[in-house]
């Protein structure tokens, strides 16, 4: 395997400081053009203390860095905090560029080399591998990544901002052209001060919460800029690289690889996600997806210019213009003329076709796609066509990616999730039965009880409702959700929406009432011969680590219901059950929260497989590495191989969209190495790498790990009594719900109890104070009780680092944790603290526990320093320490500000401003939010 050289390395980075020097530079210009000479001054002069004290650690450096950010007049420092945000806006940038151009220069370094972490290093490790074209195909069957998008508000940049950087990345990769002239150069230099200066004049901070139709253009956006595209073509490179290592035979990869999304769906704990919008968003998906193939069609229609006076086509070809021509109206669409093209007619009657989609009134009729299936029917037609007369290029380049891309997004772009708190549906349950004359208790009820009730209304061929009942707004707006599920799958096909997904799943009454509510609407429903049709699952959320230990329990007992089971006979025996990554972390901590879903993951596996179940496990991970975040490929390969056979899906949410796919190169490189990933899954899967004995062996270790660090970190969060008050007080989370950065609260219930604070404002808080304490808190006690100061103990820890993958991957993570993390300047948040004593008493055990987990993580793995395995992170993080520090230090100064204020119940607008355009700087800075 070639590698690039250290030299082409350098070269590489080179380029990369190049661009960041050269986006600074424009940077200053504008400062100077905006805010004359003295704001650069104070931006240069702030800066270079900051990277002293970080180079060496002087008191009198520091006392002078503190007084001059204090002293800083209101307007001069409002303008100082803008410049380091978007000096980080500015350098994520040219870093995200810099990957794209790292993957070109080394494809254009190596020749026809083959990239470690590419499609072909998977597909040619598996040929050398020794397995057969069979095995491969059998493989391909089996795997599944579904992404799905959410509105989770941990995106902080607004849409408008995120247009400039996409034109600044466009001009910046422009720079690498070597044809340029210097007066090309130098136009090329205008366009970006004039992008840097309409960025320095556009408001970054939303005067607004989005509504819920705003962060479904902002989910769809990322279809229309790039996945239309790439997804496709990650597909396209499959093939190509199994028709290489496999010739014998034609290769069509099955679909494996899809976006769906919750925005629009999810309502649990947001009231403004209503029937109505789920249906709107419906709409709006639809007519992105015609408006897409519209544009194709167009496309095809100037390329297919095929005549008859040379080629023959096909009769079926022929035939079906006749069809057309009787049944079509070109009411819209300009009728092509010279019957000689056929192609160019027939596309016409298509575009018309796809066109008249949007109107009710030919529904039903031949004047528009009833399906997504009479679409491909006349691409593939076309296809034969071409082929026919042999013009097989044409077809695998321009009709083949067509197809594939109506496979995958058909007329609903992305299946769409339901979302909804388990008490809202006991609640409207509880009104039903009780209108229904059932029961007027059905809440009071035993576990058991309900689970009889709801069993034999299931079995029961009898509706609940009928034309007396008169619901509450609250119990119809719930079961109203069911009818148009009904409806959407009646209109933009049964796909559009599949899965109905349970938050806070206790019980297995609280699957069994979604699937009441669904036979309600017509979603389930027994046939004469005893069978069932169900076409929405009811798919249970199990979110705490209490959840996580009864999840097998309830999933056993409703596999044993015999309604339940032919239910899922309707499903193809698959079943989708989703794990929580933030609520259980939030409950139990980073290293309880890993350790307690990997074995919930087993379990639930194991239960299963006893009833002839396969699972398909969604992943609720966060950005954030305190919300289960990693970067794509690892998250599937941190799952244990066998517990991915059903498929996969995992959240896509927030700033991680943008980082991953606002950007072609960058999202084609991500979902590659997703392919590699569940490649490599399945392979694993089939052949474990790891001895039963052993791993087993590890596993007693990490239980008795998991009880001591759950132990540590509930110590401080449930059972100190000041904890909350040193969290409000020390962190900004009282101001980050006035960011506007989401369409829901940020808690599920207006109160001030941890239990209902949701886990991204949690996540959010610490990391922008610089602890990021939920990404590490008590691992190192843990570490260290189970050694001991024994050093066989020590060894078992080394090696398990080495050969055990979860292991080593809870390690690094911690370790990502730790060098982000900065407890000098978490010590100036503590400072806000009032309690002089709970403020000395708490940060000194957040101190000891840092202290004692960086130890043990550099003991375990031999390093000299946190994040020496990964230097490229390492060196990012130190660079990017003097520029976020001053935002931090001006962050504490406004918020004492600002909380002294509110005190005696004053207000200044400005002033929240300001302190919200830090956030959004250090979220910038630090690369996440929540």
């Amino acid at each position: 395997m070639t590698n690039m050289t250290t030299g082409q390395r350098s070269s590489s980075n080179h380029l990369l400081r190049r661009d960041v020097r050269f986006l600074g530079n424009i940077l200053g210009e504008v400062l100077v053009h905006q805010g004359g000479r003295e704001l650069l001054e104070h931006v240069e002069k702030i800066r270079e203390m900051s990277k002293a004290l970080r180079a060496e650690y002087l008191p009198e450096l520091y006392e002078e860095f503190i007084n001059t950010v204090k002293t800083l007049e209101p307007e001069i420092r409002h303008q100082v905090i803008r410049a380091f945000a978007i000096y980080f806006q500015l350098v994520n940038i040219a870093e995200q560029n810099h990957r794209i151009r790292r993957k070109r220069d080394y494809e254009r370094s190596t020749g026809d080399a083959v990239q470690p972490g590419s499609i072909e290093s998977i597909v040619q490790d598996l040929k050398e591998k020794k397995l057969s074209s069979e095995e491969v195909r059998d493989m391909l069957s089996d795997i599944s990544l579904e992404l799905v998008m959410t509105a989770h508000p941990t995106e902080a940049t607004r849409r408008d901002v995120l247009d400039i950087h996409k034109r600044i990345a466009d001009e910046v990769m422009e720079l690498d052209n070597p044809t340029l002239t210097y007066r090309e150069r130098e136009k090329l230099r205008e366009k970006l001060l004039n992008e840097v200066l309409t960025l320095w004049q556009t408001d970054e901070l939303r005067d607004r919460k989005p509504t819920v139709l705003d962060e479904v253009r902002n989910g769809m956006y990322f279809f229309h800029e790039t996945l239309f595209e790439v997804l496709p073509d990650v597909y396209e490179e499959l093939e190509r690289c199994l028709q290489k290592y496999y010739p014998e035979q034609p290769w069509h990869v099955p679909t494996y690889l899809r976006f769906g999304t919750w925005i629009g769906g999810d309502r649990d704990g947001n009231p403004s996600v209503t029937a109505e919008i789920t249906w709107k968003t419906l709409n709006m998906q639809r007519n992105l997806v015609i408006y897409k193939y519209e544009n194709i069609i167009r496309t095809l229609s100037r390329q297919l210019s095929f005549s008859t006076t040379i080629v023959d086509v096909t009769e079926e070809l022929l035939e079906s213009i006749r069809e057309d021509n009787a049944n079509v109206v070109l009411r819209t669409v300009e009728p092509w003329t010279n019957d000689k093209e056929p192609y160019r007619v027939k596309l016409r009657y298509m575009l018309q076709k796809l066109q008249n989609m949007r109107e009710d009134e030919f529904k039903g009729t031949k004047q528009r796609y009833q399906t997504v299936a009479d679409l491909t029917a006349d691409l593939v037609l076309i296809d034969r066509s071409l082929r026919h007369h042999y013009a097989d290029f044409v077809a695998n380049t321009y009709l083949m990616k067509f197809i594939r891309q109506v496979e995958l997004f058909g007329f609903h772009l992305a299946a769409l999730d339901v979302r909804q708190h388990s008490k809202e549906h006991e609640s409207a349950m509880t009104e039903l039965l009780s209108k229904a004359g059932i029961t007027d208790k059905y809440a009071e009820l035993e576990e058991q009880e309900k689970i009889d009730l709801l069993n034999g209304l299931l079995e029961s061929p009898n509706s609940l409702l009928n034309e007396t009942i008169t619901l509450s707004d609250s119990s119809k707006e719930c079961l109203d959700v069911y009818h148009t599920v009904y409806r959407a799958q009646q209109e933009f096909g049964a796909g559009c929406i599949t899965s109905y997904l349970i938050s806070m799943s206790e019980a297995a009454s609280d699957i069994l009432e979604v699937m009441v509510f669904a036979k309600e609407a017509g979603l389930f429903r027994q046939n004469e011969d005893g069978s069932i049709t169900s076409t929405l699952q009811a798919a249970p959320l199990f979110e705490t680590i209490d959840d996580l230990h009864a999840a097998p329990a309830i999933m056993d007992t409703l596999f044993n219901l015999p309604i339940y089971r032919k239910c899922l006979a309707a499903m193809g025996d698959l079943h989708e059950i989703m794990l929580g990554y933030s609520d259980s972390n939030k409950d139990g901590g980073m290293v309880t929260a890993n350790w307690e879903l990997r074995v919930a993951l087993n379990d639930l596996t194991q239960t299963a497989k006893t009833h002839n179940v396969r699972l398909k496990f969604f992943h609720g991970r966060g950005g954030a590495l305190g919300r289960g975040g990693m970067p794509l490929n690892r998250s599937i390969l941190a799952q244990p191989p066998h517990t991915i056979g059903g498929g996969i899906k995992i959240t896509e949410q927030g700033e991680v969209l943008s980082s991953r796919y606002s950007m072609k190169g960058i999202a084609y490189r991500s979902l590659e190495q997703a392919t590699g990933a569940l490649l490599q899954g399945a392979y694993l899967s089939r052949y474990p790498a790891q001895e039963e004995s052993t791993e087993s062996q590890w596993e007693e270790i990490m239980k008795g790990i998991s009880v001591d660090a759950q132990t540590k970190y509930q110590d401080l969060i449930f059972r100190d009594p000041d904890f909350m008050t040193f969290f409000k007080e020390s962190t900004p989370l009282p101001e980050l719900g006035e960011l506007n950065i989401g369409s829901r609260p940020s808690k599920r219930k207006g109160s001030d109890r941890f239990e209902d604070l949701r886990a991204i404002p949690w996540v959010f808080a610490w990391t922008q104070s610089r602890y990021l304490l939920p990404a590490w808190y008590a691992a190192g006690t843990a570490f260290h009780k189970y050694v001991n100061g024994d050093e066989g103990r020590l060894e078992i820890l080394r090696t398990m680092y080495r050969d055990y993958s979860f292991f080593s991957s809870l390690v690094d993570n911690l370790q990502m944790a730790l060098g982000k993390a900065d407890l000098i300047i978490a010590g100036q948040y503590a400072g806000m603290i009032e309690d002089e004593t709970i403020k000395g008493r708490i940060f000194k055990q957040i101190e000891d526990e840092y202290a004692k987990t960086k130890e043990m993580i550099l003991t375990i793995t031999g390093q000299e320093d946190i994040l020496d395995n990964v230097p490229v992170i390492q060196e990012s993080i130190r660079l990017r320490n003097p520029y976020v520090d001053p935002l931090s230090y001006m962050q504490v100064q406004l918020l004492t500000e600002l909380r002294e204020l509110r005190s005696e119940n004053g207000e200044d607008a400005e002033l929240l401003r300001v302190v919200l355009l830090t956030i959004n700087g250090i979220a910038a800075g630090l690369r996440n939010t929540g």
